[in-house]
């Protein structure tokens, strides 16, 4: 999934004549914190509302102005961690998107991130969690799917991470199926630590709706 595919039409860019006073109008009705500039149809960078406040004047035109922020932009071409690697480095609510000549295509928001993730992620498709920790040494892809795969099951995703001051691994499988005893009882046999599963559909499901539901309005305060 590719920068350029993530972006939202609805967001209309500062031109480096408009003032902070229209910056700021801007971000209040859309709901963010940050605002690109552009020049015709160049990208020049990303205002905050910080910036603004720290001008002399309201009135003057932001283009008058250093910004804060640097680097705070996709390449269309790049990928979805790309995106939230830079959302992450730098504290955005939204992400400009611009193509190899730096012509400006636009922006991702974290709410239209966020819908992305939860599609890659598979929280909407029905089935099982199971959590393992491993040495980083042991960790085999093809061994764990291949555990999941022969009990008839598929892995939607997978995530991992350290596990802090050591060497393990931690590694969220979301598979295909509800009935996940099974791949469990191969897990133990072949000595893997499995940290926690959740197999019941409307506890688990509900559970992770609820949660999204939540960031979702967060989003939209």
């Amino acid at each position: 999934m590719l920068a350029k595919s993530l972006i939202t039409e609805t967001f209309t860019p500062l031109k480096t004549s408009d003032s902070g006073a229209v910056a700021l109008g801007l971000m209040d009705e859309y709901r963010v914190s940050h605002l690109p500039i552009v020049n015709n149809v160049e990208f020049l960078g990303v205002i905050s509302d910080t910036d603004i406040y720290n001008m002399n004047s309201f009135d003057d035109p932001v283009g008058n102005h250093l910004l804060s922020i640097t680097g705070a932009y996709v390449v269309e071409d790049e990928h979805i961690y790309d995106v939230i690697k830079t959302f992450a480095e730098h504290q955005l609510t939204l992400l400009p998107v611009i193509s190899e000549k730096n012509h400006y295509l636009g922006v991702i928001t974290l709410q239209s991130l966020a819908g992305h993730l939860a599609a890659i992620t598979a929280v909407d498709n029905p089935g099982g969690i199971i959590v393992l920790e491993v040495n980083e040494k042991d960790y085999s892809l093809s061994e764990i799917a291949q555990i999941v795969e022969s009990n008839d099951a598929k892995v939607l995703s997978l995530y991992m991470n350290s596990v802090p001051d050591s060497t393990r691994l931690e590694i969220t499988l979301k598979l295909n199926r509800i009935d996940i005893g099974p791949v469990l009882q191969t897990f133990n046999r072949y000595n893997y630590l499995v940290k926690a599963s959740y197999s019941d559909k409307d506890v688990y499901n509900e559970g992770i709706q609820d949660r999204f539901d939540s960031l979702m309005n967060y989003l939209n305060i």
